[in-house]
């Protein structure tokens, strides 16, 4: 959500206008940067710090893109959840709280600043290094893969209900939610000819998944988040692959050598028993 027109922070040489803001901590980082949170860090060129940082985006008075990173999570935090709400919140971190500007945007930004020039990357001149850019999300590829899996997990009822469970087996069945388009080539689609355990991907997937509650992984590779009831959303990632699960129901599995396919996983004897392990490992947000 972007802030209002107004909105500005002392973070270059000219004030920034601010368009969004994003959190970068173990628990919630902009997934298309990484499979996990130093992942996410090193897209940027920052140290993983424990208590994470918060991503200001904006343009200065010509227009340049800058990325401004504050070590103040906090007051992200609850810039985010105001602008969520529909609120104005004038997020103006103190300059102590700056921690560097990043020429250009990590991420897509659809908005821009009133009364400047268009979007565009600052000139070398003012920059001491290459511009940031969203990572290329145009063909199915990890960036995709873990955009589409973000997408199951705001949306888990709409493809919760695309899925019988009796049909796990049936002949080649494909479905997506209800009023979604299809991107050209990439958009997932949910398979329910895949067994929960027959499907050799989604049998690879399960056993690297169960080798991080013996192994730890890189922070962030296992997150969980609030779900109805007394269930939590369960995302985890690895080399290749994410899950997209609630600890009380089934799992989706998506694969960078299954493109667009969402593969659902059903409960099973070993499902139940995997996802508790993973929550209880798991990074949540404050």
């Amino acid at each position: 959500m972007a802030g209002t027109d107004d909105e500005a922070v002392a973070a270059t040489d000219d004030a920034l206008y601010v368009l969004t803001a994003v959190l970068l901590t173990p628990a919630q980082f902009p997934s298309v940067l990484g499979d996990d949170y130093p992942e996410a860090c090193t897209a940027l060129g920052l140290a993983p710090l424990a208590d994470g940082y918060g991503l200001v985006l904006g343009q200065d008075g010509d227009g340049a893109r800058w990325t401004v990173v504050i070590d103040d999570v906090s007051l992200v935090a609850v810039a985010i959840a105001s602008w969520d709400c529909g609120m104005e919140y004038e997020l103006s971190p103190d300059e102590r709280a700056v921690v560097t500007a990043l020429p250009g945007w990590p991420l897509a930004v659809a908005v821009a600043a009133p009364g400047v020039p268009a979007p565009h990357d600052p000139s070398p001149d003012v920059a001491d290094r290459p511009a940031l850019s969203p990572p290329d999300t145009s063909s199915w590829g990890s960036a995709q893969r873990r955009l589409g899996a973000d997408e199951i997990a705001l949306q888990w009822a709409a493809w919760r209900g695309q899925i019988d469970d009796e049909s796990f087996s049936a002949p080649d069945e494909r479905a997506k939610p209800e009023g979604q388009e299809e991107a050209e080539g990439s958009s997932p689609q949910a398979r329910q000819d895949v067994p929960h355990s027959g499907h050799r991907g989604v049998r690879r997937v399960l056993a690297e998944a169960r080798a991080y509650v013996d192994s730890p992984p890189p922070l962030g590779r296992v997150r969980s988040s609030f779900a109805p009831g007394d269930a939590r959303t369960l995302r985890a990632d690895g080399p290749g692959w994410s899950i997209v699960a609630r600890t009380d129901d089934i799992a989706f599995v998506l694969l960078d050598d299954e493109p667009g396919e969402v593969l659902p996983v059903g409960r099973g004897p070993e499902l139940p028993g995997l996802l508790e392990a993973l929550d209880k490992m798991a990074v949540r947000p404050l």
